[in-house]
């Protein structure tokens, strides 16, 4: 499991931003930054909200361990790190390119069911 260091990196990098950037985002020193990141002390209740708000990060995979527990709808889902990391790419895609790896997620399933 990642630590809460490892994560706020993960969205750093996710988000192609050097330290310096990205800390100037969440209202952190990048000295800061680099010691979140290295797990040396927890992030302030300001930094987590700013990550939040800046990134629309999940707080319970920031803060929890293990899988993400999502409710959609009626439904109960957990969402491990690497389905995390393909939503939150698909999410940055434009409509046509949503579509089309909507079609090839279809073209996927239609044969695995095949099978």
């Amino acid at each position: 499991m990642k630590t809460l260091g490892e994560k706020i990196k993960i969205i750093r990098k996710m988000n192609k931003l050097n330290q310096t950037e990205f800390s100037s985002i969440i209202g952190v020193s990048q000295g800061t930054l680099s010691e979140l990141e290295k797990d040396k002390y927890r992030p302030s209740v300001e930094t987590i909200i700013a990550l939040k708000l800046n990134f629309n990060i999940d707080l319970e995979w920031l803060l929890l361990e293990g899988p993400v527990n999502s409710n959609i709808g009626l439904f109960h889902i957990q969402i491990d790190e690497f389905e995390l990391r393909l939503v939150s790419n698909l999410r940055k895609l434009n409509l046509e390119d949503k579509q089309e790896i909507g079609e090839i997620i279809n073209l996927k399933l239609k044969r695995y069911y095949k099978n």
